[in-house]
């Protein structure tokens, strides 16, 4: 009985032998294929690392060690520490670009994120029949580029034969025309006004889309509860765009941080500074304009590296905002 009893524990010992070593390997023969595909998958990624850190990393590298020093773009640069930083906190042009660049950002994404939100739900819901029509007409300033938009812009504001001025003399508003580009206090609210126009279309067909993709059964739902529109955009379009309006805050935020194009173009960052941001001034001190033909190559390095770092702090922001809504 125990030479049967041990012919059988070593047959059923015998069978399931080969089935753990099948189970090992198939298990390494996955192990080798899933490696496999690590490799090809890190492959792929060499050549974008590498034109990554050619043409991005090293420049801002670049940039950052160049704020450190006092340099004209002609012979060697001689190291300053943080000179240039300690410069940016006592010039008065620096703070008021400062101070420009903060309230155009800030300006800029409230208007640029709750209009088109606005104007995305009214596409959707109440001009639902015309939605391609409106959505086009709306979204052709979004091809036009700042620099064209800029250009345009100031033909239009020009005191003497701009179309604003003329427009408000015929209605009889003559009194309202000025020089809205030469008046300090009327100079950065012209600008927004551009900004918004520039856009408006993108970041409402940004909205729009997002709009897709909430439940359409919640709407439903509440108009049986007897919920109003507006009940319904605070109660169940909002809180269902968390993630777009977390997206389009930070572009907003940072495209107002980094601008420059649109205020170049149409001021200058005239007059006298009042339209001066930190894009705008950095271009003058690079090339010489504001300090006799002498480029601060080293000072406007320090005022990109501010730029950069308000540029990730919003990206941060959007980060936060994001994680937020996804609990």
């Amino acid at each position: 009985m125990a030479t049967k009893n041990s012919l059988a524990k070593s047959s059923r010992v015998d069978r399931v032998r080969p089935a753990r070593r099948g189970r090992r390997r198939a298990g390494s023969s996955w192990g080798r294929l899933y490696g496999a595909e690590r490799i090809a998958g890190y492959t792929f990624l060499v050549p974008t690392v590498v034109f990554f850190a050619i043409f991005v990393g090293w420049p801002i590298l670049y940039a950052i060690g160049l704020s450190f020093t006092n340099w004209n773009g002609f012979g060697p640069a001689s190291f300053t520490g943080s000179a240039s930083y300690v410069r940016m906190f006592n010039d008065p042009v620096a703070r008021r670009a400062f101070v420009v660049t903060i309230l155009f950002a800030l300006s800029t994404t409230v208007l640029q994120t709750v209009i088109p939100l606005v104007a995305a739900v009214l596409v959707n819901f109440v001009w639902k029949a015309l939605s391609v029509v409106v959505r086009t007409i709306l979204f052709i300033p979004a091809i036009v580029s700042f620099v064209v938009s800029g250009v345009l812009w100031k033909l239009i504001y020009d005191p003497n034969i701009g179309t604003l001025n003329q427009a408000l003399r015929t209605i009889g508003l003559g009194k309202f025309a000025q020089p809205w580009l030469s008046n300090p206090s009327t100079v950065l609210p012209s600008i927004l006004v551009v900004s918004l126009w520039g856009a408006f279309g993108l970041n409402m067909l940004i909205f729009f889309a997002g709009i897709q993709g909430v439940d359409p059964t919640l709407y439903e739902v509440a108009q049986v509860d007897g919920a109003s529109r507006v009940q319904q955009f605070f109660y169940i379009t909002i809180p269902g765009l968390r993630i777009i309006t977390a997206i389009v805050i930070a572009l907003n935020l940072m495209n107002g941080f980094k601008v420059f194009d649109i205020i170049f173009v149409m001021t200058g960052g005239g007059p006298s500074h009042a339209s001066d941001v930190f894009g705008t001034y950095l271009y003058t001190l690079a090339f010489g304009s504001t300090s006799g033909s002498i480029p601060q190559l080293g000072y406007a390095s320090a005022f990109s590296v501010v730029v950069m770092v308000l540029c990730g702090l919003a990206v941060l922001f959007q980060v936060t905002l994001a994680r937020r809504a996804n609990r």
